[in-house]
Parts: structure tokens; sequence; C-alpha cells
């Protein structure tokens, strides 16, 4: 169940509008039954292009977390997702938005990973081997090494 949302300010120092609204994401932190998990880069021509994230996507109107999770897991890597577990949320303040990231852990989905946005992925573990991570999954990371007692990212 998510509990209280971190707030991470992903650039400091950076002046930002202060009439921006908020951006609804839904993520999903696909976890293999070994234990890994599934990061993804973000393709070229987005802002943070290169970073590795978790994936998923902004709401579309009237969507619940989940209704978003699946449809973008589907548009994005191609899966269909099982049971989604909601877990956590946090506020990213990136310089060009607002963004409320809504954490949801999955254990079973169906397909064969496809990268149709043109991105690479990596199934991981802690401490995570690619670079650069995007500001916002630095805190997941951590969540995650708390639940495992696993070394630091």
């Amino acid at each position: 169940m998510s509990g209280p949302t971190l707030v991470v300010d992903a650039e400091p120092g950076v002046v930002r509008p202060v009439d921006r609204g908020v951006i609804d994401v839904a993520v999903g932190v696909l976890i293999a039954p070994d234990g890994r998990f599934l990061l993804t880069s973000r393709p070229s021509g987005k802002v943070y292009a290169g970073y590795w994230e978790f994936p998923g996507g902004k709401f579309e109107p009237g969507e619940s977390v989940e209704q978003a999770l699946r449809r973008e897991l589907q548009e994005e890597i191609g899966v269909t997702i099982g049971r989604v577990h909601s877990w956590r949320d946090s506020l990213v303040d990136y310089p060009h938005a607002l963004v409320r990231l809504h954490f949801c852990k999955v254990f079973e989905w169906a397909g064969e990973l496809q990268m149709r946005e043109g991105q690479q992925f990596s199934w991981e573990q802690l401490p995570v081997r690619c670079t650069p991570v995007l500001p916002g999954t630095v805190p997941v990371l951590e969540w995650l090494r708390s639940e495992q007692g696993a070394p630091t990212v």
C-alpha cells in the first residue's frame, strides 16, 4: 500500500515556474522470480534521453493507476501484466515538469519484451550497473535496498 509521498528535487537550484500542474505517471517495478528488476532507458528525443528508469507513463483522462500502468506497459514494452501491487508514490520536481510517480510492483506478466520506443532494457539487481539513473528512480532503488538489505546503490 502507498505510504507518504516522498518529494524529490531533481535538479536543486534550478528555477521553475510557480504555476505548474502535477502530471500523474504510473510506473511498473517488474520483479522477476530471481529478484532482478527491469530498468529501461529513456528514448532519444525525450527529456533525459539515455537515463535509466522503471517503465511506465502518463495517465490518460479518467484512468486509474492500474489502468494507466496496464496500457503504458503494453504500448511501451509489449507486455500484459498480471496483478498490480500499489507500492509507493513520490513527487519529483523536474525543471520541465512536476511529476507524481505512482510506483507499483508487478510480479507476473505475459509476452516478450519489445522496446517499442527504441529504448534499451536491462534486468538489474543492486547495486545497478546501468547509468545514469533518472533522479525519480534513485529513491526506488533505495526502497528496494532497504527491503532486501542489499548493498548501497
